[in-house]
């Protein structure tokens, strides 16, 4: 008797799967509707198999057919992509790459996500054995230009909005070390897009040093920042490369498209 594999097929077992998939894919690579005679060709499907299999799929909405002979991706793929969209948490994809991240350089991992003029902590992975005296709690807030995540964010807004920022909140400091004058902090920002990553040195809170890089969603949009803390003489830059491919993993998890 033999054993039965609970790893999943790595291909369709049923014939007509395994040609909608590729008939979907002919669909896919093009933005303009494409023929029924290059679908047959780039499928090896013969007309009238490619056109009962894109007939059935015209009745599902998951493909449209703008003009007699030729289709296109349908609405409904849209419809179940938003589904899928929708059940996508920054938290729930990032929670595992953070504790791998943690487990490799054994320093606190935080995921902070900006409302309004401030950051708040939504997920960490922490331990005893990582030195920090102070860990930010799930729900703490700080100030956007006293943290390496909220430098993040405001290196993503344009200078009008960078200005605002510091009429509204008047740039208070925290410790010595905190921007507390707009040119400055300017230029900080300029810095943080020209490396991509952003860091804070003892701004928030002295003894503490932090380095962060950005998490982006499916349209490119910066959703999240990823940063590590730690005491501020135990900082290690070999640590930064890690850290960003870390927020690229997660960035990858809810879509961003991969550069080519």
């Amino acid at each position: 008797m033999s054993k039965r594999s609970d790893s999943p097929p790595t291909a369709p077992t049923v014939q007509v799967l395994e040609r909608m998939f590729n008939l979907l894919e002919v669909l896919a690579s093009r933005e303009e509707a494409v023929s029924l005679k290059e679908i047959s060709e780039k499928t090896g499907l013969h007309p009238s198999t490619a056109h009962r299999i894109l007939n059935d799929l015209t009745i599902g909405r998951f493909v449209d057919r703008p003009e007699a002979g030729s289709y296109r991706l349908g609405m409904r793929l849209l419809e179940l992509g938003n589904l899928v969209k929708a059940r996508l948490s920054v938290r729930d994809a990032a929670l595992g790459p953070m504790r791998e991240l943690h487990k490799q350089i054994q320093q606190p991992v935080n995921l902070s996500v900006r409302q309004g003029d401030e950051i708040i902590y939504v997920e960490r992975a922490y331990s005893e054995r990582s030195g920090m005296q102070v860990v930010r709690a799930i729900g703490g807030r700080a100030p956007l230009h006293l943290t390496s995540v909220g430098k993040l964010f405001l290196a993503d807004d344009d200078p009008t909005r960078v200005r605002a920022y510091a009429t509204r909140t008047g740039l208070a400091g925290n410790t010595r070390n905190s921007f507390t004058q707009l040119p400055a902090l300017e230029r900080e920002l300029a810095q943080c897009r020209q490396a991509g990553v952003a860091r804070d040195n003892e701004e928030l809170e002295m003894g503490v040093r932090c380095m962060a890089a950005g998490i982006y969603d499916d349209q490119r949009k910066l959703v999240a920042g990823l940063s590590i803390s730690a005491p501020a003489d135990r900082i290690d830059e070999g640590w930064l490369p890690r850290l960003k491919a870390t927020a690229a993993e997660i960035s990858a998890a809810l879509g961003y498209p991969a550069s080519r």
